[in-house]
């Protein structure tokens, strides 16, 4: 028996996956949508944000004060006399009568040469003058017979002439003899090593008991003078033409000598002089400046910083030197407005002493500028003023999580 019903055809399974992702996916769509209608903040796209809290800051104002006007430069500690001391004679040390680092004075026995060497030099000397002047007395006492025989025509006049000539002879041997005794007496006196100038001698070169010659280069001893001491720097030649004028007159310019680090003051002193010439390889110009040492703080070779004070600005704007900042357009400072709001203001600087910088343009008397806290400042940033040393009243953040307590 037939029938003429169609036999339903099933759906491949990889259709039907796809209409339930798709069905999947309004879904979500749908849901997505009606979260969003709800909620008023994304709802216009913006969201508020609670303003940022003030930066605490101190601020000082620029005020009118004389600020120097300093000339620096690198220098060496260089004595006004430096001598090395050796032996003008060969012979044994005997004795060494200083102590290292000793303070001696022009003229005190410092060593000792064997002398006896030079005494038996002396003692012939003078023994051979000693026999010379008895020849040349005896001649000139014949000479005074043969003039008296000569006026009687009892001698010719060849014999008389010969005794003149002799009697020269024994003059010029006995100035010979004179010579080699004052040799003689110098180097028995060379013997005796005596200081050559006032000054502090170094350690010890040479010992006692050792053979010194007057060819030795390293000598015995070196002594340097103390008091006064010079400093010899450098400045740029840009900055001769200022100085020369301040010296002219005689004016004396103060100089100050610091330690390595510009902390510390060692010496004050007085500028000397200036060279007479411009080193081209580095166009600087050397200068010597005098220092009275009393109490031996500069040392011989030490380098030190030296700051020649050349003028006083008189009345200039000045404020603390940690208020001036640096960026990519050049000097600025924070300046505090009315409003506890900071401007960023370019400035020119000038002369900068004791911590504080001189402002030639750019700022008013009066004005407040930011020294501490700078480093968290932007332009229009809100602050707090505190007092130096007082602790930063910003605001902190604090953890409200339950897990970590309650604040």
């Amino acid at each position: 028996m037939s029938t003429d019903t169609p036999i339903p055809v099933p759906q491949p399974p990889s259709r039907r996956r796809w209409l339930f992702l798709f069905s999947l996916i309004c879904l979500a769509l749908a849901g997505t949508y009606m979260l969003v209608s709800r909620d008023p903040d994304a709802n216009d796209g913006t969201k508020k944000t609670p303003p940022s809290p003030p930066v605490a800051v101190v601020t000082q104002a620029a005020k009118k004060s004389d600020i120097s006007v300093y000339l620096t430069g690198i220098g060496t500690v260089t004595p006004l006399n430096t001598v090395t001391v050796r032996s003008r004679v060969d012979g044994q040390l005997m004795e060494v009568l200083y102590r290292e680092g000793q303070t001696v004075s022009r003229g005190q026995l410092l060593a000792r040469i064997d002398p006896r060497p030079f005494q038996v030099l002396l003692t012939q000397a003078e023994g051979q003058m000693a026999r010379d002047q008895a020849q040349l007395s005896n001649a000139r006492v014949d000479l005074q017979r043969y003039r008296t025989l000569w006026a009687q025509n009892s001698i010719p006049r060849q014999q008389l002439d010969t005794q003149e000539a002799l009697v020269r002879q024994y003059q010029a041997a006995v100035k010979s003899d004179q010579g080699q005794v004052d040799s003689a007496r110098l180097q028995l006196t060379y013997s005796r090593i005596t200081a050559p100038c006032d000054g502090r001698v170094g350690l010890r070169l040479v010992d006692a008991g050792n053979i010194v010659h007057a060819s030795d280069s390293g000598g015995l001893v070196v002594i340097t003078r103390m008091q006064p001491m010079t400093v010899v720097f450098t400045i740029p030649e840009d900055n001769l033409p200022l100085l020369v004028d301040r010296m002219r007159g005689g004016r004396k310019l103060a100089v100050d000598a610091f330690d390595r680090e510009q902390k510390r003051v060692l010496a004050t002193g007085s500028l000397l002089t200036l060279d007479n010439q411009i080193d081209p390889g580095t166009g600087t110009v050397k200068l010597k400046a005098i220092f009275t040492n009393r109490d031996n703080e500069l040392f011989p070779n030490q380098f030190v910083n030296a700051r020649l004070l050349v003028d006083v600005r008189r009345d200039a704007i000045t404020v603390p030197s940690a208020a001036i900042q640096n960026g990519p357009k050049g000097t600025f400072v924070y300046l505090v407005k009315g409003n506890r709001t900071v401007e960023l203001r370019p400035v020119e600087k000038g002369e900068s002493e004791g911590g504080k910088t001189a402002i030639t343009r750019g700022l008013a008397i009066g004005e407040q500028v930011v020294v501490d806290g700078a480093e968290r400042l932007r332009e229009g940033s809100r602050v707090q003023i505190k007092q130096p040393g007082q602790a930063s009243a910003t605001p902190v953040r604090r953890d409200t999580n339950p897990a970590h307590g309650a604040p």
